[in-house]
């Protein structure tokens, strides 16, 4: 049935998707009540809370040779965080193989395991492992011989690093890894591996889709949710080390005292797992709760009051980030209003936690409030002319791509461009514009295709992950090593923390991206498969190839061929290509996909608005010319007529075509191959994701044929033949509404 054929337009807008999505609830609903039937109690626990740590036991065949080479731990616990270690590896070791081994204070038997620093760890120290070049967080692990018996180390320069050695030395077990002869060492290409919640002091998540905020500001800080201990130990095992507990689009109220001292109470959590907070700052607090008359940043009033409230975060938060700000952005406040530069507004800031050791992170997703050319070339201009003018303990946060994390962008071309200048990644990881929580995409191979992504700044090779991580520019930057990346957090107080199961996997891929950059998205999908579904080779090997196909199934049936920004106003549910007016041309669809009865697509060659210049020399005559340029980017970069001949050999109306129902016909695909894996996956979690993947079928033809509809009155072209038309009409999908779309802003 398809998904919106159950209602017509005269009953109420968007009854008919909502409708459908009942139909799958219900049948979804008699699935768990059935399974419940059928499975003993245990088995029910398989609700998705325990992420990718779920530490279920192994089959003792394969459980044997890893107990022999584990027999024994030792651990220090003098501090919180070394207890957090030891507590981790006791749950971990104890639910994969049975039983934890018997804790000792030094490796007496053979197979022990002996975790810890030089500084912790006697044993550690007289094994003599060279851990210098791992820095604070790097690792090492390594099988040792102690008094002429085996042994395992896992040896770092301080506890943060011994507790992500300790992370790894789970996953090897919970992939099935050898443990003969290990020499592992590892450390983060990365300094600040970062999550930013846009989560709102009332609980609101701007675009969230797995409930409310899990911070409960209300309880805070005296009742401390167990659930803050769990998402530091999820966010530890992958690299995440900092985390901004508030919203971009910031209250000031978040400086005031009362949420400072329960910002601290999440802090004190935290702290174990090597885990900072950050807080976004609001610009004009010095006005909303200073009582100053302004926000000026070079104003000697407004500088005084953020080195005292630095001063007073510092107090309760000794170990505090910094700031995150958004000004001058969707009309958020910012220096600009005062006649100062972005550099102004940040140097001041990092002026106030200098002293600290803190750090500003402003953000470059920017536009003005006058419409320009090409919204796309905006952060560039407001930011090159500043590269080299900020202060050493700033760095400016980018988005992948230039407009806002659509389901494929090119590369933001700020990425090498500000060479003096560290620049932080920021990917989304909700799936605001990708199909919420109920498509399946995952977005490791969009974070993956970003980072090879090559600028060509410093010839072939200059790759975006060597901006990230610092290396294509060492020899210019003028301040000591600040790199990172930030992804806007998936999660939200659902049980399984990120709406869908397999929205874990996006959590997961770009904790380990942060950490390295140079990871494979596939090796990755893996690894998490592995960890939270199945190690049969038969479980493994379907939904990996479905997680790696799925994210290129929604750019199809949403965003073809470079098409961009065609979603419906406000919410971003659905398609919504007709958009037009309202307070901003750049908040429309049209605005970008251009359309006429002459041909599609937003001309930024340099006949156009020429923001092809933007990229190196290299990279942009390579856009510039519609035979040169990939498919893929097509109609980002040209403006061409509907008979343009693309790659296939189709005109591009019949390329169109064929891309939108490929993506449905891969949704289909990814629905076939769930199905087959009945039986192999525990009832419960087997039948949300297929419930969910009936959603994303239904929502990817609305999707396919709201848009052919839409397009087809520009081009007017038949379909290609065996290419069926829209189920509906063109005024039906117009007519759907969604005031009260989940994550709205």
């Amino acid at each position: 049935m398809r998904a919106l054929h159950m209602v017509r337009a005269s009953r109420t807008p968007g009854d008919s998707v909502h409708a459908a999505r009942r139909s799958t609830g219900i049948l979804a609903l008699a699935l768990l009540l059935l399974a419940a039937l059928s499975l003993p109690k245990a088995a029910l626990a398989e609700d998705g809370y325990d992420l990718w740590l779920r530490y279920r036991p192994i089959p003792d065949a394969e459980a044997a040779p890893y107990r022999a080479r584990i027999a024994q731990l030792v651990a220090p616990a003098e501090t919180p965080s070394q207890r957090a270690t030891r507590d981790e590896l006791q749950r971990g070791l104890g639910g994969l193989l049975g039983a934890a081994p018997p804790l000792a204070d030094a490796a007496t038997i053979e197979g022990a395991l002996i975790v810890g620093t030089p500084a912790s760890s006697k044993q550690i120290a007289r094994l003599g492992l060279a851990t210098k070049d791992l820095g604070r967080e790097g690792y090492r692990i390594r099988s040792v011989k102690v008094d002429g018996r085996d042994a395992i180390a896992i040896a770092a320069n301080t506890d943060a690093g011994a507790m992500h050695g300790a992370f790894h030395f789970l996953r090897l077990l919970q992939t099935r890894q050898p443990l003969a002869s290990l020499d592992l060492r590892d450390a983060p290409r990365t300094q600040l591996r970062m999550l930013n919640h846009w989560d709102n002091l009332d609980r609101h998540v701007e675009r969230g889709y797995a409930g409310e905020s899990i911070w409960d500001w209300h309880k805070l800080p005296d009742y401390l949710d167990p659930r803050y201990t769990d998402y530091a130990r999820a966010n530890a095992s992958i690299g995440i080390n900092a985390t901004v507990l508030n919203n971009v689009n910031a209250s000031a109220q978040q400086l005031t005292p009362m949420y400072i001292e329960k910002a601290a109470a999440l802090a004190n959590v935290f702290r174990p797992y090597g885990i900072r907070v950050f807080l976004s700052a609001r610009f004009s607090a010095p006005v909303e709760i200073g009582g100053l008359k302004t926000a000026d940043p070079l104003d000697p009033q407004v500088r005084a009051w953020w080195k005292a409230k630095a001063d007073e975060i510092y107090t309760s938060i000794p170990d505090f980030g910094g700031f995150l700000v958004k000004a001058n952005s969707e009309g958020q406040p910012g220096p600009q209003d005062y006649g100062r530069t972005h550099a102004d507004g940040a140097n001041m800031l990092a002026d106030a936690v200098k002293a600290h050791g803190g750090t500003v992170i402003w953000r470059a997703f920017v536009y003005s409030h006058e419409t320009p050319d090409d919204r796309a070339k905006q952060a560039y201009n407001e930011f090159v002319p500043l590269d080299g003018k900020f202060r050493r303990n700033v760095m400016v946060q980018v988005k992948n791509g230039a407009i806002d994390f659509q389901p494929r962008e090119p590369f933001h071309p700020l990425f090498g461009a500000m060479p003096k200048t560290p620049l932080m990644m920021e990917f989304q990881i909700t799936k605001e514009y990708l199909g919420f929580a109920t498509h399946l995409a995952y977005l490791g191979p969009m974070y993956e295709e970003t980072l090879r992504a090559d600028t060509w700044v410093r010839g072939e090779g200059s790759t975006v992950a060597k901006v990230v991580d610092g290396q294509l520019h060492r020899d210019t930057l003028y301040r000591s090593g600040l790199t990172g990346m930030a992804g806007v957090a998936n999660i939200g107080s659902d049980r399984n923390w990120s709406g869908s199961h397999f929205d874990q996997a996006n959590w997961y891929v770009f904790g380990r991206l942060a950490w390295n950059p140079q990871l494979s998205a596939r090796d990755i999908a893996e690894e998490w498969t592995r960890m939270t579904f199945s190690n049969d080779a038969d479980v493994v090997q379907p939904i990996v190839a479905m997680m790696m196909g799925s994210r290129e199934a929604v750019v199809n049936y949403m965003t073809p061929l470079g098409l961009h920004h065609l979603m419906g106003r406000g919410h971003h549910y659905g398609p919504g290509p007709w958009v037009e007016g309202g307070p901003r041309a750049d908040w429309t669809s049209v605005y970008y996909h251009r359309a006429t009865k002459d041909g599609i697509g937003f001309d930024r060659t340099t006949r156009g608005s020429d923001a092809v210049s933007q990229y190196a020399r290299p990279v942009a005559a390579r856009f510039d010319d519609p035979a040169k340029t990939p498919e893929e980017f097509l109609l980002w970069f040209h403006h061409l007529p509907w008979d343009y001949t693309t790659r296939s050999g189709r005109p591009l109306w019949d390329e169109l075509v064929v891309r939108y129902t490929r993506g449905v016909d891969a949704v289909r695909g990814m629905r076939r191959t769930w199905e087959g894996l009945s039986g192999k996956i525990d009832p419960e979690r087997h039948a949300q994701v297929a419930t969910f993947l009936s959603i994303q079928e239904k929502e990817a033809q609305w999707w396919r044929d709201a848009s052919i509809a839409y397009f087809q009155t520009f081009s007017q072209r038949p379909l290609p033949e065996g290419y069926a038309a829209p189920a509906h009409t063109l005024e039906y999908y117009e007519s759907l509404e969604f005031p009260f779309a989940p994550g709205n802003g």
